[in-house]
């Protein structure tokens, strides 16, 4: 029963939407915005899955996505991992990170097309200049997050300094890490549609433009539908990807508690 419901309920709630979105367009009979409503975007959509036409657009959004995130990713978990590690690093960086965080990813168009030109190295800089924020704060706070007592047991055990970061830091910072990592697909995927309306020739964004720009109205509708649903894709997959991480890495159960852990149940005797 809880699980009819809990596919019910989501359908329930598109069926709703659509029904608003018709009852909206017809109260506006003849009018313009008639050529919005759903039964155009349907019509232009099956035609768009038949003819093929969608699918290289999609596929080149998808590339630049994975590559700004591949990007923010390289340049992400670094910084945080030194900024968490390093109290002097946070106090030197933590002002001007967040004044570049809040530096909307698009108001650096003009400067990116001056140094990297048109075509995708603009785009892969934009998306990666927005998704970059949520991965180097949240691994840094990953870091900070950590139980001083596992850096103390494995020093105590020999450990060097690649050991402590792959055995006892890494897997305490993991489920932080791809939080950041699920924003970072978030915000990447609204940067990417507006970047792509600048100087490419394929991606979903240029594909309502180009639509625009034919009065493909319908079309306009489709295609954003189809980043909607994709955008929902992307984030869900990143979902089940966070859970599943967090499920394996679960902490030992000792802690949070005062007493010393013991030594078979650190994290070190764990990875052996």
């Amino acid at each position: 029963m809880k699980r009819l419901r809990n596919v019910s309920l989501p359908l329930l709630g598109i069926g709703v939407f659509v029904a608003l979105w018709w009852a909206g367009i017809a109260l506006f009979a003849g009018s313009f915005l008639r050529r919005f409503g759903p039964e155009p975007a349907g019509r232009a959509l099956l035609e768009l899955l038949q003819s093929g036409d969608l699918w290289p657009h999609a596929l080149a959004s998808l590339r630049r996505i994975l590559t700004g995130l591949a990007v923010s990713a390289a340049v992400g978990v670094p910084v945080g991992l030194v900024v968490g590690l390093s109290r002097p690093a946070q106090r030197l960086t933590g002002t001007v990170f967040q004044f570049l965080r809040m530096v909307s990813p698009l108001s650096w168009t003009p400067l990116a097309i001056i140094l990297l030109g048109v075509g995708d190295r603009p785009v892969f800089f934009l998306i990666a200049i927005g998704a970059v924020w949520p991965v180097v704060l949240n691994t840094a706070a990953g870091v900070a997050a950590l139980d001083p007592r596992w850096l103390q047991v494995g020093r105590g055990l020999g450990a060097t300094r690649w050991e402590l970061l792959v055995t006892i830091i890494w897997p305490g910072i993991r489920a932080h890490m791809l939080t950041g990592l699920r924003l970072a697909v978030g915000l990447a995927w609204i940067i990417l549609v507006p970047a792509e309306m600048l100087g490419v020739d394929s991606g979903l964004g240029y594909l309502i433009l180009d639509a625009r720009d034919r009065l493909a109205y319908g079309e306009v509708v489709a295609v954003m539908m189809v980043i909607g649903a994709c955008g929902f894709v992307l984030d869900y997959a990143a979902g089940l990807l966070l859970a599943e991480r967090r499920r394996a890495g679960r902490l030992p159960a000792w802690r949070g508690s005062s007493a010393r852990p013991p030594l078979a149940r650190t994290p070190l005797a764990a990875e052996e």
